[in-house]
């Protein structure tokens, strides 16, 4: 059974713990809402770019781009957005266990974040390349990335390019999603619908005409689109991480505070019957004596 100076120790241990995780939930709660603003602030931007995208590749007949090239998947490449840090439950297991499902042999992959290297290390898969992020992430550290996956595919060092990321559902809930990136593919009218449909537009049925042309349009957009949306990524991937981080340090502080209080109800009885003990000790040693 402990002592009473055993239990005043672990209270102390927990208390000091407990200010921690109360100082770190209020960090990440100032973060997660500069995410979270940042994330909500681009999705109709990147939704937007996508849609017209999507117009002009219909009405350009005629037009190839080596981004659009469909070719045999022999080998892909995986952009994998996980966290420079932990702390943040199971967010990170998470999004492993998707990544993990690649067949490692026909598989290279581009990590964004310390902890998703360590991932591919730890793994023995292949890294092409490590790139770090920033809690807040900016559109000129993403350009690289973009670039690099995006030189890959051209070169046909791979045939494929997918993003392994957490899509930002609230601040309670964060799913990892497979993101498909490269080829661009051949794109239907029914691709438009989806891509307006999420915006909560109309679709409009009417001509749409592109100047100069759809050729030039899209020449424009595809390098700009790509950057766009691995930025769009990783805000999804950072707005996850500080929700899930704030989260678990708000869960870590309650339990702190709720260990605290058993032990504090422990240390109380513990007391108290120490003392009816010396109390029940010196009554019998006056009758003794009487």
């Amino acid at each position: 059974m402990a002592s009473l100076r055993d239990i005043r120790r672990r209270i102390k241990s927990i208390s000091s713990t407990s200010q921690i995780t109360r100082a770190m939930q209020m960090v990440a709660a100032s973060k997660m809402r500069k995410a979270q603003e940042a994330t909500l602030r681009t999705r109709p931007f990147g939704q937007l770019l996508y849609s017209i995208q999507r117009h002009a590749t219909t009405h350009a007949i005629d037009f190839t781009d080596p981004l659009m090239a469909v070719r045999d998947v022999r080998k892909r490449a995986v952009i994998l957005i996980g966290t420079d840090k932990g702390l943040c439950g199971s967010l990170n297991t998470n999004l492993y266990r998707v990544a993990s499902q690649f067949d490692p042999e026909s598989t290279v992959y581009i990590a964004v974040g310390k902890r998703a290297g360590q991932f591919i290390a730890r793994t023995r898969r292949q890294l092409a390349a490590e790139f770090s992020i920033t809690d807040t992430p900016r559109f000129t550290e993403v350009r690289p990335i973009a670039a690099f996956a995006r030189d890959m595919f051209l070169k046909q060092e791979v045939d494929q390019v997918q993003i392994v990321t957490t899509r930002f559902i609230n601040t309670l809930r964060q799913q990892p999603a497979v993101v498909e990136m490269l080829p661009i593919g051949e794109i239907t009218n029914a691709d438009i619908r989806a891509a307006v449909a999420e915006r909560d537009t109309p679709f409009e049925e009417g001509e749409v005409l592109f100047e100069p042309s759809p050729e030039a349009v899209l020449k424009y957009l595809f390098g700009n689109y790509l950057n766009v949306f691995v930025f769009r990524a990783v805000l999804e991937a950072k707005a996850s991480e500080q929700s899930a981080r704030m989260v678990a340090m708000t869960n870590a502080t309650d339990n702190a505070t709720a260990l605290i209080k058993d032990l504090s109800l422990e240390y109380n009885k513990l007391r108290q019957g120490n003392i009816t003990k010396e109390l029940l000790e010196i009554a019998g040693g006056q009758l003794g004596n009487s």
